[in-house]
């Protein structure tokens, strides 16, 4: 990939910016893992990922939407429930939540889409950077004669 401060580098940012990365055939996602997977995918330039990257990145969007899931139920059953003896313990499924949330940042750091990934690598944030403003410009465009590829 060209620099991104060339007229080539631009070009194909933006080009890469115009279409998401789809899963890989061979891995099975849940439509609840989608909005993670994407958000997860879009937190690196394109050509930057490999298959082996995005195998992980699919675990990680699993475990995001797991996450949300397991949380969303202990927000309806409460931090803690009755036990079979009838004693207040406390929600099993706050220990899921905790393995799924290190689980994630572990996950984050293998594929490199944590904070320190995305915003401080200085040619890395400039490649990301230069997607996201190519992809925020894309969702802006009003005019539907321009074509845009998908």
């Amino acid at each position: 990939m060209a620099k991104v401060d060339t007229v080539k580098g631009q070009i194909e940012t933006f080009n890469a910016a115009s279409c998401d990365i789809d899963p890989p055939k061979h891995v099975k996602l849940r439509e609840t893992d989608l909005p993670f997977w994407y958000s997860v995918v879009r937190a690196r330039a394109k050509n930057s990922w490999t298959d082996h990257d995005l195998e992980i990145a699919a675990n990680l969007a699993r475990c995001k939407a797991d996450i949300e899931r397991i949380q969303a139920e202990l927000n309806e059953e409460g931090d803690t429930i009755l036990n079979a003896r009838g004693t207040v313990v406390m929600n099993p499924k706050h220990s899921l939540l905790e393995t799924l949330s290190r689980r994630s940042v572990a996950l984050s750091r293998i594929v490199q889409v944590h904070a320190g990934a995305t915003v401080q690598a200085a040619d890395q944030r400039k490649k990301n950077t230069a997607e996201r403003n190519a992809r925020q410009a894309l969702n802006d465009l009003d005019d539907e004669l321009i074509a845009t590829p998908h």
